[in-house]
């Protein structure tokens, strides 16, 4: 018989939350409400459910003709998290990440092999290998981008600061495949976002070899072009440089 109790709890981030009003003091520490601990909690409230039967049956009918129709036709996308490091916009598949975490210090390895293993990173009691992007793809990582974010743009109210402030603080995100895990330390963290797999275009000739590597296409985002990156070909080098 199917349960149908009610998984009570605050959705506090449709109201005040980032897809609210954005006014939860919470959010000057976590930026995004995925990353808090009240949305945790009640994430984890409403997996420990009953699930009813008949949404079982209902999902298992559904699936294949949603599968079928996403990935036919020019409307097949796929979804990114899109991040910045300096002056580049860059994105992995959404599945790969495993959490978004705020900065926290790096402990350096003794003898490393490779100037793109910063060292390693306590993670919730976990100690996780930590990877620098720039110096895997072979740039520059520095203030340029910041300089620019500086100049007058003519929304310097207090609104528009805040609301800056929030989106572009450094963070790190845990990557997962399979039981190899790493940390990349990025400058911003923009958000999931579906790009549309017609707008994939190969890599530019100007990229550096490493970076041509790293890196499955470009695509449009924004007036701007952004990376996608190679999970799997990240997490080689990875293992390579720490053998």
């Amino acid at each position: 018989m199917a349960d149908t109790q009610t998984i009570g709890f605050d959705d506090c981030w449709n109201r005040i939350g980032v897809r609210g009003d954005s006014s939860c003091e919470r959010l000057d520490d976590y930026v995004r409400c995925l990353n808090c601990p009240v949305f945790e909690a009640a994430a984890a409230r409403l997996l420990d459910r009953a699930i009813p039967r008949v949404d079982l049956a209902l999902h298992e009918a559904r699936v294949p003709a949603q599968a079928h129709r996403k990935h036919e036709g020019q409307n097949a996308s796929e979804s990114f998290l899109v991040f910045r490091i300096g002056d580049e916009w860059l994105a992995l598949p959404t599945p790969v990440f495993k959490r978004i975490v705020q900065t926290r210090p790096i402990h350096t390895l003794p003898h490393r092999q490779h100037r793109a293993v910063l060292g390693v990173v306590n993670v919730q009691g976990e100690l996780l290998v930590c990877l620098s992007l720039a110096h895997l793809l072979g740039f520059d990582a520095g203030g340029a981008a910041q300089d620019q974010r500086n100049k007058h743009d003519g929304r310097n109210d207090r609104n528009s600061r805040d609301d800056r402030a929030r989106h572009e603080l450094p963070r790190l995100l845990v990557v997962s495949r399979g039981e190899e895990h790493a940390v990349l330390p990025v400058d911003q963290v923009d958000g999931v976002h579906r790009i549309a797999l017609d707008s994939f275009c190969p890599p530019p000739a100007t990229l550096s070899q490493a970076a041509a590597a790293h890196t499955r296409a470009v695509a449009p985002w924004r007036g701007m072009s952004v990376g996608l990156l190679d999970a799997d070909a990240l997490f080689d080098t990875l293992n390579r440089s720490l053998g």
